[in-house]
């Protein structure tokens, strides 16, 4: 997955021309953390985990990223991401560097008290390379904001009231309103700006989102609101698809009420992978990475492709994408809007005041404005994918910020 970043930001610094042994400085993480996570189980038994902390660069901020509980969380993975980061906060313009991390864990395999216990070990592992000026985590796959309040009591009790050192909380716990939509709701920005271009409104179009968690969820409900047409959704166990549209509401209040969208009446049932292949104008990949390959891409059928997930495409998809006329918002841009408020929730902890949630949304909608539109115009000026002039923005801020430092 690295080699994947890495090929996206060498295919813009070439075009920058920037020399190799710069390429090599913004490439390569800074820090890399691996901690060894030792727990009592339930059951009395001792239980081993490994528990990654990746810190990429930090030339314009603090480090800034989501831990995630997933057992495909190692090392590559996490520095990936981690230089994803980085540039998703050059693009979006926050104060930020880029890290990432998390524990090689299945968290569906955990008890409540177990998941708590391996929090705070891992808290109190890490407690020495986060803080609110250092590096401040976040939600991501498999985590929320009771892990983030663990996390922040946990720093807290090592270290004294830290609120500011974790981002995602819950709003009861020193946390922002509107932080559980920021990522969809920014989404759903990016999909409008881009569509004013088009000279068309998110009503004008029908959507497929994949994965109906939070991000998809939420992206699902702005986006009928909006009168956009949502026909398919779906998550780890299956999907439905409803060509007239579906009711979101009642698909979200149906998985609150049962945990999964199999059995929703109003909808089709379909396999999971094959909503990738329905009839729609725009599809949103919003759960995890690596979905559209050389085999998937030729059989997608949308025009316009918002990477709401990190890293949904392979550079091999991304060319047949190119080649078919396929238009891809990369995630760096698309799915900034979590990273926006995140730093808005940092700034109302460091300034003991809170925002309201009406002013959190403009907000949002004033910084996601300005990113989208800065690479939309890049890539108009230059004829270049979006993909690449979102790189070339954050390549851009990132090495300045670099080189006025001083090397």
């Amino acid at each position: 997955m690295f080699d994947q970043t890495t090929y996206y930001f060498r295919q813009a610094a070439e075009i920058m021309g920037i020399g190799e042994r710069i390429q090599r400085l913004l490439e390569n993480p800074q820090r890399v953390v691996k901690v060894e996570i030792v727990i009592e189980r339930d059951s009395g038994e001792l239980a081993t985990y490994t528990g990654f902390r990746v810190q990429h660069n930090n030339a314009r901020g603090p480090f800034k990223g989501g831990l995630r509980y997933h057992h495909t969380v190692d090392e590559d993975h996490s520095t990936a991401l981690a230089a994803l980061m980085t540039w998703k906060a050059a693009i979006a313009d926050v104060p930020y560097g880029g890290a990432k991390g998390g524990i090689n864990c299945n968290p569906r395999e955990l008890s409540p008290g177990e998941l708590e216990r391996i929090t705070r070990k891992f808290t109190s592992e890490i407690s020495d390379v986060i803080g609110p000026n250092r590096d401040i985590p976040a939600p991501d796959v498999n985590t929320n904001s009771q892990i983030m309040a663990w996390i922040m009591n946990e720093y807290s009790r090592l270290n004294g009231f830290s609120p500011a050192v974790v981002t995602g909380k819950p709003v009861e716990l020193h946390g922002s309103p509107g932080r559980d939509e920021a990522t969809g709701l920014g989404v759903t920005f990016c999909i409008r700006e881009w569509l004013k271009r088009e000279k068309a409104e998110i009503k004008d179009r029908t959507y497929a989102i994949q994965g109906f968690g939070n991000v998809g969820s939420f992206l699902a409900h702005h986006l009928e609101i909006r009168g956009g047409k949502v026909v398919a959704v779906s998550d780890f166990w299956g999907a439905i698809h409803n060509p007239e549209g579906l009711d979101v509401e009642g698909v979200r209040q149906w998985v609150e009420e049962t945990g999964k969208l199999q059995g929703f009446k109003g909808a089709t049932e379909i396999p999971r992978d094959d909503l990738l292949f329905v009839d729609c104008d725009v599809l949103v990949p919003a759960a995890l990475g690596g979905v559209f390959t050389e085999e998937t891409a030729p059989k997608i059928k949308a025009k316009l492709i918002v990477e709401a997930a990190n890293a949904p495409t392979t550079p091999e998809a991304d060319k047949i994408f190119q080649e078919a006329g396929v238009t891809v918002l990369p995630d760096v841009l698309a799915n900034a809007g979590g990273i926006i408020v995140s730093y808005f929730e940092w700034v109302q902890n460091i300034q003991q005041f809170r925002w309201e949630l009406e002013d959190i949304r403009s907000k949002l909608d004033a910084f996601m404005s300005r990113a989208s539109n800065t690479v939309y115009d890049l890539a108009e000026n230059k004829s270049i994918p979006p993909r690449t002039a979102a790189y070339i923005v954050a390549i851009g801020r990132v090495g300045k910020a670099t080189v006025l430092s001083g090397i």
